[in-house]
């Protein structure tokens, strides 16, 4: 009889599963926390969901300011046009429901009614790219592609609570409509060990490395990190440059980093290869002449997989494990 102890079976990921792997620090919440805190001191930031407070953790935000709190129900069209109109009005909305929704069921209305009139509108999303096991339904996989030709429309994709705690106060100071990727629920923290501050706009270069460059951004920034110090073990030196704007673009920071000789620039982001991170800088370094060794770590240009997290960042390539394996592969 063999004793080799059974690894448990994996089960579909909840949709309000954490990325966070075993034993790493997290904080609850941490963008409900943050908006609740920004409100006692900004009287013109309301919050309003598409039936999603719990799961977007806007109902700590509710429960702190529950007259300032705007339940639209499952119409996320209306969400869009009651926050554009509240805008109108010199409010500052905050509008949450999933990524898949705000991009693929309300671009219209995110298109006309708030960035066709640069209106003031926080648009903040859960389950960005591959953050649910769902199947592609919740699967926010193209969103980024969706929204980024969409002008005057700031993108933010931060990687933990860290990002997302700094990251609110600094879109709520901003004028304009602005789009922001949400890890939600118990997330992970990870940045404060890099002397790390947000800047809206600003990339960061987080550790440097003379072999390779991971220009990340979301929460390919955390399995940069982890990969990099994978790779040490290999003698492998390993940069990370943190972009969590993604539109507009820090442009001088990384035609400067990439443009650094010898060394392999890897774009990592938790999106299609379509239309994100990976074609944005591409195109900045071709369009500058800047011509290094060019590698994208992206979803597939297909629907996805329901199924585990763990098992799916692992078959479409996301995981530090799998990063660890194709960087040694590329540089061989």
């Amino acid at each position: 009889m063999s004793t080799a102890t059974k690894k448990p079976r994996l089960t579909t990921s909840a949709m309000i599963a954490s990325i966070a792997g075993e034993g790493q620090r997290t904080k609850a919440a941490p963008f409900g926390h943050a908006l609740a805190k920004l409100a006692e001191t900004r009287p013109e930031i309301v919050g309003m969901t598409a039936d999603l407070s719990k799961y977007t953790d806007l109902h700590i935000f509710a429960q702190a300011h529950p007259d300032r709190f705007f339940q639209m129900g499952m119409a996320e069209q209306l969400l869009m046009g009651a926050a554009g109109g509240m805008a109108k009005e010199g409010f500052t909305p905050f509008a949450t429901t999933y990524a898949t929704f705000a991009s693929r069921r309300a671009f219209d209305f995110v298109h006309q009614v708030i960035c066709e009139e640069h209106l003031n509108v926080k648009i903040v999303c859960g389950l960005p790219g591959l953050t649910t096991g769902y199947g592609p339904s919740h699967q926010a996989t193209e969103d980024v592609a969706m929204f980024r030709g969409i002008p005057g429309l700031t993108i933010v994709d931060p990687c933990d609570a860290l990002d997302i705690e700094q990251a609110v106060p600094a879109i709520a100071e901003h004028k304009g409509p602005v789009y922001m990727r949400l890890l939600r629920g118990n997330v992970p923290l990870v940045l404060d060990e890099y002397d790390y501050k947000f800047e809206l706009g600003k990339a960061k270069l987080l550790r440097d490395g003379k072999d390779v460059l991971f220009i990340s951004t979301g929460l390919m920034t955390m399995r940069a990190l982890e990969t990099a110090k994978a790779l040490a073990a290999d003698q492998i030196d390993v940069a990370v440059l943190h972009v969590p704007t993604i539109k507009p673009l820090d442009v001088a920071t990384i035609l400067r980093e990439a443009g650094r000789s010898g060394r392999l620039v890897v774009v990592a982001e938790n999106h299609t290869v379509i239309g994100g991170l990976g074609e944005a800088v591409a195109t900045l370094l071709l369009s500058n002449g800047v011509t290094p060794s060019f590698r994208q770590m992206a979803l597939p240009d297909e629907f996805l997989a329901a199924g585990a997290l763990p098992t799916l960042h692992d078959r479409y390539g996301i995981s530090s494990a799998v990063m660890a394996t194709r960087i040694k592969g590329w540089l061989d």
